[in-house]
């Protein structure tokens, strides 16, 4: 049975092998194996020195921004690879919150000012973002497991959700927000919230996405992290009261734009949750592997083990599997609307599979967190594959 090191699900550049080796090397230096690490994160959920060297020396933050922003203009696939290796540590980081979810619909959506303004803090590392959506809906509001066009994610402009008005005082574009997100990834410590958000009231409704820079919020925003199911994600409930806000794009925007680049954003989104969720996969294996070779060599029961091995291969090939329709994904020009998603329920199926063989128990918990909060959060995995199956027609007018 092959180790990480073995086939590539597709050829690499010499970048690209560069990439995951450093990488590689400074997680493995900075987290050490899952079982050794603090069982208190640090205030921020993550490491901030780790993150300062993942953002500057490798320059993780930029890899896939516009070149004209402090960016490196690479593509999905290097950020794959830099997922993945984020997985298979389990590390902590605000990789996926900003570089992943936020800064592509920055990218995509903000006005010249807004980007120039923003993406070379993002670049640098030093801005990190989250994205909030009202009901802790981020999967449905990324078009991941539901249609993103109805409205229905963020209420609807009913009560609840967040709502949206002028500020009576403000500057053009100016905002206030009100209203409750939950389960908003580093919502406790971004420096950028983008919020999903109502304005119009409820006969007009129409749902825009509001930058809302901590600095400048006021008492307003109160944020409250939460114990998740995995100490390696940070969610949290985020409290506005009138909280200053500015509209991401131009005024006025057309909400279909905005969720064809949620969905767009959800699309690549899922293929890097995919990779990240078969690294993870694959680092659970590496340690269960390494715990029967350290039994084999013992000379204790060979059956037991010679079964264990079995289990093991079968494991792998399904790890391998998820890994090779991630890659595939990647490499399409704009993810398709069914390849993303599928991709992501196969490397969730895979790394609840082999977070049940991952050894010592610590490390059985540690992997099965990660892939119970992953499926909270973006599935789970039928929902994944169902809501792929109706953007292809293949369910019918009646999924429809």
């Amino acid at each position: 049975m092959e180790t990480a090191e073995g086939a590539e699900p597709t050829a690499l550049t010499e970048e690209q092998r560069e990439i995951r080796r450093t990488l590689r090397e400074l997680l493995d230096q900075h987290t050490g194996p899952p079982a050794a690490r603090p069982a208190t994160p640090a205030p921020e959920g993550y490491d901030p020195a780790l993150w300062a060297r993942m953002s500057g020396e490798l320059g993780l933050a930029r890899l896939a921004l516009p070149e004209e922003y402090g960016g490196a203009g690479r593509g999905t696939p290097e950020l794959a690879l830099a997922c993945e290796e984020a997985g298979r540590a389990l590390a902590a980081s605000p990789l996926l919150a900003t570089s992943v979810l936020t800064a592509p619909l920055v990218a995509a959506l903000g006005t010249p000012a807004q980007r120039a303004a923003l993406l070379p803090r993002i670049a640098d590392g030093g801005l990190t973002c989250a994205l909030a959506a009202p009901g802790g809906s981020l999967a449905h509001a990324l078009g991941l497991t539901g249609d993103n066009t109805t409205g229905a994610w963020a209420g609807d402009g009913r009560a609840g959700g967040i709502q949206a008005r002028p500020a009576p005082e403000g500057a053009p574009g100016s905002w206030l927000l009100y209203g409750e997100a939950e389960q908003v990834l580093d919502g406790h410590s971004a420096g950028l919230l983008l919020v999903a958000a109502h304005t119009g009231g409820f006969a007009r409704s129409r749902t825009l996405l509001y930058l809302v820079r901590a600095e400048e919020a006021g008492p307003g925003l109160v944020r409250t992290r939460h114990p998740g199911l995995d100490p390696t994600r940070s969610p949290a409930t985020v409290q506005l009261r009138d909280v200053p806000a500015e509209l991401l794009g131009e005024d006025p925007a057309d909400p279909a734009d905005i969720t064809r680049a949620l969905a767009a954003a959800g699309r690549t989104a899922a293929v890097l949750l995919a990779a990240e969720a078969t690294g993870a996969a694959r680092g659970a294996l590496e340690r269960a592997l390494g715990h029967v070779t350290t039994r084999e060599h013992s000379g204790r029961a060979a059956g037991t083990l010679h079964g264990a091995r079995h289990r093991l291969a079968d494991l792998h090939v399904q790890v391998e599997a998820a890994r090779s329709l991630t890659y595939c994904a990647a490499r399409e020009p704009g993810p398709g609307p069914e390849s993303g998603p599928l991709a992501l329920a196969q490397a969730l199926e895979a790394l609840r599979a082999a977070a049940g063989e991952a050894v010592p128990p610590h490390d059985t918990d540690r992997y099965g967190r990660r892939a119970a909060a992953d499926e909270l959060l973006f599935g789970p995995a039928g929902r994944l594959r169902a809501r792929a199956a109706e953007r292809t027609g293949l369910l019918g007018e009646a999924a429809a």
